[in-house]
């Protein structure tokens, strides 16, 4: 590498010139949606109703059929993502792992998805999943309105404990605060279960020091990017550049999430915002690439 500092990319179509410029052979991003479509289009008809629901617009930016947003994601050098289903009531989870898994077979980099919901079939769901390969769990807390400490999930938690499986689970309390989201239950959660390999999505945006305290007292706890040091979020849930440091510290265990389909500014804006933070070339080599590549065993 030159000591010349690698411009940011400008738009999508620029991201592989970043990229490439980096030394790196793609992007793994472990923060990406795919969804059957009638659910797809629930997700998306909430986001138009942005202003009512958040306040604040939600342009949904890649509002495309399935394929083409495979092929989004192929321009753009994305090697590898999940597509993270997540239920809001019992008797979703079942369906919802069926069609990820149907997804992922037709498509080699997918990281194959499933998910839970406090329920008595929830072991079945999880041991189902795991027997079948998956690499990747999804849990939103803030969606599901549940306690991730709730009882039914106890044997799910020691499983997922045990096989080392990792977990993205949305539980700050941004971009709306729910009855159990935020810091405590977590900390409650992983005090049971230390070993967990969890994935704080968003940073945990807003309680993003509380989150980070997570991740530098737990082994297997790792933070992703979906959606951080963007303009949007920045005016809603902005983060303090004084801990700045403490995300260089944790280097190794933060991983590129993007939130792709539903963001309302282009991709190239996800990885823009984190060059900003000039936090360094090895620092976004790490979360661009190393860090996702090694949790998930994707290949250069």
């Amino acid at each position: 590498m030159t000591g010349r500092r690698i411009e940011p990319p400008a738009d999508d179509a620029d991201v592989p010139r970043y990229w490439r410029a980096l030394g790196l052979p793609g992007l793994v991003d472990v923060h990406v949606h795919f969804l059957p479509p009638r659910v797809q289009e629930k997700v998306w008809a909430y986001f138009a109703a942005g202003e009512q629901n958040y306040g604040a617009a939600w342009p949904v930016h890649y509002p495309l059929p399935e394929e083409q947003r495979v092929a989004v994601l192929d321009r753009l050098g994305v090697r590898a993502f999940p597509t993270l289903p997540y239920p809001h009531k019992p008797g979703m989870a079942g369906w919802l792992n069926e069609w990820s898994a149907a997804f992922a077979a037709a498509h080699p980099q997918v990281l194959r998805s499933a998910t839970f919901y406090p329920e008595p079939e929830a072991p079945a769901h999880v041991e189902a999943a795991l027997a079948a390969g998956v690499r990747v769990f999804k849990v939103h807390v803030q969606v599901g309105r549940f306690d991730p400490r709730d009882a039914l999930l106890a044997p799910v938690w020691a499983r997922l404990e045990e096989a080392g499986t990792p977990v993205v689970i949305h539980c700050g309390s941004g971009p709306l605060r729910g009855e159990h989201t935020g810091p405590v239950p977590m900390t409650g959660l992983l005090e049971r279960h230390p070993r967990l390999q969890l994935v704080i999505a968003h940073l945990g945006m807003p309680e993003y020091a509380d989150f980070l305290d997570l991740a530098g007292r737990y082994e297997r706890v790792h933070l992703d990017t979906t959606m951080f040091a963007t303009d949007f979020v920045e005016r809603l849930m902005p983060f303090d550049p004084a801990l700045r440091p403490r995300l260089t510290a944790l280097r190794d265990k933060v991983l590129l999430g993007s939130d792709f389909p539903s963001i309302p500014y282009p991709y190239a804006h996800q990885l823009a915002a984190l060059d900003r933070l000039d936090l360094g070339e090895e620092w976004l080599r790490a979360v661009l690439w190393h860090n996702g590549a090694r949790l998930f065993g994707v290949a250069a």
